[in-house]
């Protein structure tokens, strides 16, 4: 299946799973012009809070539009950085937190490979407002089965590449990813990989969504995170200043 993204999609996802977010900004924005028509506001007070905010809501989009709509992303030639030998991959599965936009695209780069996909979204625990919306809107891959995060259903040592693309920050619970990174390992062969995908808590999304970037976890969780699911080999790959890949082997 062949997948045509609008232009601007990340972008447009961006403000749609946020919107609440931006009704907020826009709306203290509001009232701080209100408040220096009524109030003796120092002026350069006034344009500083006016600057901050205006790059708070701004910001994030043109990094968004930068990581999802222009870097290539969804080209998946990052791939080539993983030294996937093609040939050999037999069984892939893809997990997702409801919100699916990889699917079609890993099948159409492994024609020949099973594609399983497994959505671990529990309405109870991932709460996220923007994580609801998403699903609502989401293209489902056929025979995509929803799961708990810690049980996997495969086979030990059965996979050969496992995708987590901008998914797993979707756990807040620490002990909870690393229930999940612990089922990866389990159905994972002995010579297998697991691909993730993460934007990090670090200083170029800060300088890039501000706050927001509190919603990832930093390299140090998630280096934590693997070598408590039993991760003996794991490296990290830039695809932008913003957004890292972590090759896990077993």
């Amino acid at each position: 299946m062949e997948i045509n993204r609008r232009k601007f999609q990340g972008v447009l996802n961006i403000l749609s799973f946020n919107r609440h977010f931006y009704f907020f900004g826009i709306g203290i924005l509001v009232l701080i012009i209100i408040s220096y028509q009524l109030f003796s506001w120092s002026g350069i007070f006034f344009w500083i809070l006016i600057i901050l905010f205006l790059y708070g809501l701004i910001m994030p989009l043109i990094v968004s539009a930068y990581v999802y709509d222009f870097s290539g992303y969804y080209n998946f030639n990052w791939l080539k950085k993983c030294a996937i030998n093609d040939s050999q991959i037999k069984q892939i599965i893809n997990i997702n937190a409801g919100f699916d936009e990889t699917s079609f695209i890993i099948k159409n780069n492994f024609p020949n490979s099973d594609l399983k996909v497994f959505d671990f979204y529990d309405a109870e625990r991932h709460t996220e407002p923007a994580i609801i919306r998403a699903r609502k809107v989401s293209t489902v891959y056929p025979d995509t089965q929803q799961i708990q995060s810690n049980s996997i259903a495969m086979n030990n040592h059965s996979v050969d590449l496992i995708f987590l693309l901008s998914a797993v920050h979707e756990i807040r619970s620490h002990k909870e990813k690393i229930e999940l990174l612990k089922e990866c390992h389990r159905v994972c062969k002995y010579d297998g990989k697991i691909i993730m995908v993460e934007h990090l808590r670090d200083l170029p999304n800060f300088l890039a969504f501000t706050v927001g970037f509190t919603h990832f976890f930093s390299r140090a969780v998630w280096r934590n995170a693997f070598k408590s699911a039993s991760f003996t080999s794991f490296e990290e790959i830039k695809i932008t200043p913003f957004m890292s890949i972590f090759i896990c082997k077993p």
